[in-house]
């Protein structure tokens, strides 16, 4: 259930503390030259690979692609049994039941994007439809975009009222928000989104839709974890954090898994609070993930092209 908003809503979200858009940056550049020792690193890097939203949102997307994907996150190298697997599948809600069967009693959740993904811009009543269609197929987790005009247009209620609906029409599927901070032009506006968000329901603030650039970047993603650990110590509640699109190889990985650390804290590194949504990265973890063990890297075709 959404939270009481005290006041108005712009009053409020133009109430909190604003960012320091420089010494954000400089904090995020110093936690991203941080190291991680050998020893630590394979433990780093099977985090990262369960923290992972294995994607495909294409619109040549197939139900073959999707169960091939499906296979990849629940065994995501075959050759090495002991490699976990993914915290989810991200897929259109057409795919929902392709993937959900492929899926079945793996442990792997299931997340479907919804609302006018990847814009918004459609009605509300489609958006809720959309919502509902994709948990009646078995999803698990709802990823929803939300009305950047209205935000920039300073219309806070429709988007705070919007994520309230959709996120009453989850059931049990946990809301992850996507905000689109590409598009939202200041460290502020992805400030007040999160708060806003959060307080609207939202289990997870989640970066981008991976379609605008620049998608997630560690600034970004510092002030959100500063959102949802500044939240939790307001109102009790603890909501996860989904940086998207533009994460491509372990090291981006590594230096989000740090910022988390030094940022939120050790609650939030675990795949029920912070995910990393990606379509390539998994595969660079496996990369690295051999080199550790065998001392060398897999041949080009050791992992499929997803």
């Amino acid at each position: 259930m959404p939270d009481t908003v005290p006041g108005s809503l712009r009053a409020y979200l133009h109430g909190l503390p604003g960012v320091d858009e420089v010494g954000v940056r400089r904090r995020a550049a110093d936690l991203a030259t941080r190291s991680v020792k050998t020893t630590a690193k394979r433990r780093a890097i099977d985090l990262a690979i369960r923290m992972v939203d294995l994607t495909t949102l294409e619109g040549a997307d197939t139900p073959g692609k999707v169960r091939a994907l499906a296979a990849k996150a629940m065994r995501p190298d075959p050759a090495d049994l002991t490699a976990p697997p993914v915290a989810a599948l991200c897929v259109y809600p057409d795919m929902v039941a392709v993937a959900a069967e492929a899926l079945a009693g793996s442990g792997v959740g299931l997340a479907s994007v919804a609302t006018g993904f990847p814009s918004g811009r459609t009605s509300l009543e489609v958006k809720l439809a959309e919502t509902a269609t994709a948990v009646a197929a078995g999803a698990t987790e709802i990823d929803m975009v939300i009305d950047r005009g209205a935000f920039l247009a300073g219309d806070y209620r429709k988007v705070f009222d919007e994520i309230t609906a959709v996120k009453e029409h989850c059931g049990q599927a946990h809301l992850k928000v996507i905000l689109e901070t590409g598009e939202l032009v200041t460290y502020d506006n992805v400030r007040r989104a999160s708060w806003l968000a959060l307080h609207a329901g939202a289990d997870f603030v989640k970066t981008s839709t991976g379609k605008v650039t620049p998608a997630a970047t560690l600034p970004v993603a510092l002030v959100m974890l500063e959102a949802v650990r500044d939240y939790r110590a307001a109102t009790g509640r603890q909501a996860g954090v989904k940086p998207a699109g533009g994460i491509r190889t372990a090291k981006d990985a590594i230096r989000h898994l740090v910022l988390v650390k030094e940022i939120a804290g050790d609650d939030w590194l675990d795949p029920a609070w912070f995910r990393l949504g990606a379509s390539t990265l998994l595969n660079d973890l496996l990369m690295q993930r051999t080199k550790l063990g065998t001392g060398h890297y897999g041949g080009p075709d050791h992992y499929t092209i997803d």
